[in-house]
């Protein structure tokens, strides 16, 4: 059956993003123009930190108190006196534990001379604590919201408000990113895609949600597939924006691969602006808005912690995608899937490049809906568009 086509307002990244070509005063002209394509089953960023109780005009939070960083902090986590986007975005959340913590308990250490790290790197209490954000009433069918890699939560921050309306959205920080918990590798979590799948399944089972929708945006589609493959019975709906399909879709980029590199890579992971920055705006056409960017850099300025994790996935992620990608390629294949699936694809992704994606939608049978004006991370360049997107592929479904 196929998705009817429609008309959404100018895709909304201009209210956050910047068209690295266009002034900020007007939006591209093409923009209301654009619409969502419904195809059949085929086919310079400046930091300003001040320093505590100090007017002298230094750049950074050098007398920050020990509970804010670990020291690998190079301005202690505070952008300002005043208001932080990142502090609004986190009073919206709530914490929730899932998945056990094994090993022996032993404190975290750095990789490269053996100290003590801080509380941001070690593993607390029983379970890991994961950041969750919800939306909407409970009593209302649950859709779950899943970032790539790298991203957040916040990245479905235009997304909340418009499930909230139907439906009871939830979005979270997978571990090592965001607001959830960033344990040293080999102290509790390694970052494998397999501990990935695993704890997943952990979290969803917290969360109490029987039969949920799931959207899942990037690199960590093939894990979310695993996870799908294994509880078919838990899910309506699964909706992939722009997964790595193919062959040529299972090597990481070089912007995240040099983090996989041996001390090059924790060099480089401790830069808020190379592990933030250019990971989120090299994949697409857009620049970031200021206070969007403070919100998704304040995990790296804020400990080390956050530049260790960011290690071990590319390393985990350069290792065994491939390995996820046909598993994920072979899954969807299957006589045997039983989920229905959509494939939403932003067009102007940099990263994975749109030859193949039709094919593979012809051969699974899998819906492809083309999104023109967006990026590799669809949410964040068009999110309130996606997220009607969503609702009306949802809706779609429950009435057949």
């Amino acid at each position: 059956m196929a998705l009817q086509a429609f008309y959404g307002s100018a895709c909304c990244f201009h209210s956050h993003l910047l068209h690295s070509s266009s002034s900020t005063t007007a939006s591209p002209p093409f923009l209301a123009a654009r619409r969502f394509q419904s195809c059949p089953s085929r086919k310079s960023l400046k930091l300003n930190c001040s320093s505590s109780g100090n007017s002298d005009g230094q750049d950074y939070l050098l007398d920050a108190p020990v509970s804010v960083g670990d020291g690998f902090s190079f301005s202690g986590g505070k952008y300002s006196e005043g208001p932080s986007p990142s502090d609004e975005w986190f009073k919206q959340g709530k914490m929730v534990k899932a998945y056990s913590i094994p090993g022996t308990g032993e404190k975290a250490k750095d990789p490269i001379f053996g100290l003590a790290m801080g509380a941001g790197s070690q593993a607390t209490g029983d379970r890991f604590r994961w950041f969750c954000v919800e939306s909407g009433s409970a009593d209302n069918p649950p859709v779950i919201l899943i970032h790539g890699f790298p991203s957040q939560a916040y990245s479905y921050r235009k997304v909340l408000p418009v499930l909230s309306k139907d439906y009871h959205a939830i979005a979270f920080d997978w571990l090592g990113f965001g607001f959830s918990d960033k344990p040293q590798p080999r102290y509790g979590f390694d970052y494998t895609l397999d501990e990935y799948v695993s704890s997943l399944e952990s979290l969803i089972d917290e969360l109490g949600v029987t039969k949920v929708s799931i959207v899942v945006q990037g690199y960590f589609s093939p894990v979310v597939v695993k996870y799908a493959s294994i509880h078919q019975d838990k899910l309506s709906n699964l909706i992939l924006l722009n997964p790595p399909l193919t062959a040529q879709h299972a090597k990481l980029p070089s912007t995240l691969s040099m983090f996989s590199n041996f001390l090059l890579g924790e060099i480089f992971s401790q830069d808020p602006l190379r592990a933030s920055d250019k990971a989120l705006t090299s994949c697409g056409p857009y620049k970031m808005k200021e206070e969007d960017a403070m919100v998704y850099r304040r995990p790296y300025l804020t400990s080390g912690s956050s530049g260790f994790a960011l290690n071990a996935i590319s390393r985990n992620m350069s290792k065994d995608l491939k390995r996820y990608v046909e598993d994920m390629h072979r899954i969807l294949k299957d006589k045997n899937w039983k989920v229905q699936t959509t494939i939403c694809w932003g067009q102007r992704d940099r990263w994975l490049s749109y030859d193949g994606v039709e094919d593979f939608s012809k051969d699974s049978n899998h819906k492809l809906i083309e999104v023109p004006t967006a990026g590799h991370h669809v949410q964040e360049d068009c999110g309130e568009e996606v997220g009607q997107l969503i609702c009306r592929i949802i809706s779609r479904r429950t009435m057949i």
